[in-house]
């Protein structure tokens, strides 16, 4: 390690205090996916923190997004503007650097503060997933834009509003990045341990509305045609697909419908979640699904629609992934600390950036766990730890450019 690399390392240290200070402020602004206002704050914050930096930078309204309601009926939710921030695009080396603005959690939820759990953690909304993961963020472009090597790394910074909810509406913006940039740095957390997700499944979001006949239970029962039966015998069966095939999980997670229990119900709906390893696996589920309900269509008096479909493809650890994560390997051993990486069920932007072709490290976030619940948590230390991972990856690569 030079002089230079390590007096950047050291500036990183001494920026702790603030690091936690803005995380914990991040934290403690809702911006649930569906709460804009919230979620509008949170970027417009993080907009005045990058300002210095000296990039160009926009808020960028993205579509509604398109979803089944409870009624079966199409419905709009409006979501928060994007932020995206540009720096050098004349530079041998684009990078795209990714995180989210929004969380799980509901403005009406009651997961709304940050308290200490010990000295070294805090537990509250978002601090791991990933607020924490956005200062790491920006502490690591601080140091690149303090470093002789700046001038040969261009970046691009997308905070997208709907990553929790899959990132249909940001995923132009993904895209667009995608066409301009050689290396995706996004800030989901890393394991508790540290390590890295590597390859990663692929996932659909999936939505089924039946419709039956309605009819008085006890005069006619006869007549009518039940809806929640129907959306049951195929959420049944649709279950029944797991271990069908090696490495798909059919997950049925909502179902909602009837009323008066003397009425025979004329609507249900339901939702489930598909997970699965390999590109084809998506063929595969379409024409499982397709027979499924080609079955129960033919029931007279009971139609069966499905909504959806797959928004996140599997990320496959190939070549470039390979090449592009020993180099963090490498800088993380200039740290002390073994970097490693496993498959994960789980999903996010990495998915869709190395879809488009760029090799990511989509875990270069804070240390933290129990995510998407009131026991979330980061360990503090990792603020430092992982800003100055960053760093060093951002200085590799400017080394090498021509």
């Amino acid at each position: 390690m030079n002089p230079e690399q390590t007096a950047l390392l050291a500036w990183i240290a001494e920026q702790q205090s603030l690091m936690l200070e803005r995380t914990i402020t991040l934290s403690e602004v809702n911006s649930g996916s569906f709460n804009a206002a919230g979620v509008n704050r949170v970027g417009a914050m993080l907009a005045e923190w990058f300002a210095p930096l000296g990039a160009s930078c926009e808020r960028i309204p993205v579509a509604p997004l398109q979803a089944i309601a409870e009624d079966g009926s199409p419905i709009a939710h409006g979501l928060g503007d994007a932020v995206r921030m540009r720096k050098r695009p004349e530079a041998p080396i684009q990078i795209f650097f990714c995180g989210h603005l929004d969380t799980v959690f509901a403005e009406e939820h009651a997961f709304q503060k940050v308290r200490y759990l010990n000295e070294n953690q805090i537990n509250g909304p978002g601090v791991a997933d990933l607020k924490g993961g956005l200062i790491v963020m920006l502490t690591a472009l601080q140091a690149l834009e303090r470093s002789p090597y700046a001038g040969k790394i261009g970046w691009e910074v997308l905070l997208n509003p709907d990553e929790e909810i899959g990132s249909q509406s940001s995923m132009p913006l993904i895209e667009e990045a995608a066409k301009r940039c050689q290396f995706g740095m996004i800030y989901e957390p890393c394991m508790p341990n540290g390590d890295l997700a590597g390859a990663r499944k692929g996932s659909g979001n999936f939505s089924l509305v039946a419709r039956g006949r309605a009819a008085h239970a006890g005069r006619e029962h006869h007549l009518g045609r039940n809806a929640i039966r129907a959306l049951c015998d195929v959420m049944s069966e649709i279950d029944d697909l797991n271990g069908q095939r090696e490495g798909i999980t059919f997950n049925p997670g909502f179902i909602h419908g009837g009323g008066a229990v003397n009425v025979v119900p004329d609507m249900a709906m339901g939702r489930f979640n598909v997970r699965l390893l390999k590109m084809e696996d998506q063929q595969w589920c379409s024409d499982a699904l397709a027979t499924i309900l080609d079955a129960v269509n033919q029931r007279d008096g009971i139609e069966v629609e499905l909504h959806g479909g797959f928004t996140r493809p599997p990320k496959e650890m190939d070549a470039s992934q390979l090449k592009f994560f020993e180099l963090a390997r490498e800088c993380g051993a200039t740290l002390g600390l073994d970097i490693k990486w496993h498959a994960v069920g789980g999903c996010c932007d990495g998915n869709n950036l190395a879809a488009f072709g760029v090799p990511n490290i989509d875990t270069l976030g804070v240390r933290g766990g129990k995510i998407h619940s009131d026991k979330e948590y980061m360990d503090i230390d990792s603020l430092t730890e992982r800003a100055q991972l960053s760093a060093m990856i951002l200085l590799r690569l400017a080394a090498e450019a021509n």
